[in-house]
């Protein structure tokens, strides 16, 4: 009996630690435990991963097992990132040799070594200028350099040998305002001048106006284009400014 008792001891205690072994095989790992994704936000869910975002993380126990692996994938996801929008830049208008005339634009004409000829004229309804000798001469979408050489091509047909000439814009046909300011109507074209000078001159807003957009009309070579632009928009000779009224 006492050898019988003995070996069913010895039994019991190699039972205890192998399972001992078992569960310290259990709790301690060297093999990873779990893969970490970064936490999707709005933007990488709506236009995929931002740049720079770090990339999935494998996680290895240190001892806490899955817990110490979920723990890290919080320390390690990215936050938001800022979205910025900006606004595009108007154009500026050039009013210099590449502008196009058209009418109620004043030029002053000079022909060197004849009088008779230099002298101011203005782009009537149709287009054209009326020169003594030569008389109507297109001028609607011409630049100052394109009508200058048309002036000298017809006064070397039959008038002056070898003309010079010279054509530069004396005033800029007027721009339009309607609507919500004080003074609609029509305004001389002061250069580089914008929509905010142009509502300026007109008196500013009236009450009701709708203050952050207006609508500009450009007509140009025959065509017309309309567009809702910023009171910052540079302005060109010609053209027509709506200020709209405010709903509340």
């Amino acid at each position: 009996m006492p050898v019988a008792r003995a070996f069913r001891w010895s039994n019991l205690a190699s039972l205890a630690a192998s399972a001992a072994l078992a569960l310290g095989g259990c709790m301690q790992t060297a093999t990873p435990v779990a893969m970490v994704q970064p936490r999707p936000d709005l933007d990488s869910m709506a236009y995929g991963q931002p740049y720079g975002a770090p990339q999935p993380v494998a996680v290895a126990s240190n001892g806490g097992g899955a817990i110490a692996a979920f723990s890290n994938s919080f320390a390690a996801s990215p936050g938001p990132m800022p979205v910025g929008y900006a606004a595009p830049m108007a154009a500026p208008v050039r009013n210099g040799a590449s502008y196009h005339l058209d009418a109620g634009d004043k030029l002053r004409v000079v022909v060197y070594g004849q009088e008779g000829l230099t002298n101011s004229y203005a782009i009537d309804a149709g287009g054209s200028i009326t020169m003594p000798l030569i008389g109507a001469v297109p001028a609607r979408g011409r630049t100052t350099a394109g009508l200058a050489g048309e002036i000298a091509a017809r006064l070397r047909n039959g008038y002056i040998r070898e003309p010079s000439v010279a054509v530069e814009i004396e005033t800029y046909r007027p721009f339009f305002i309607l609507g919500e300011v004080l003074a609609p109507g029509q305004y001389p074209y002061v250069p580089n001048m914008t929509v905010e000078s142009a509502v300026a001159i007109a008196g500013g807003f009236s009450p009701r106006a709708k203050r952050d957009v207006v609508t500009v009309t450009h007509s140009e070579n025959g065509g017309a284009m309309r567009a809702v632009v910023p009171l910052g928009t540079p302005l060109a000779p010609g053209d027509t400014v709506f200020v709209g009224e405010r709903w509340f």
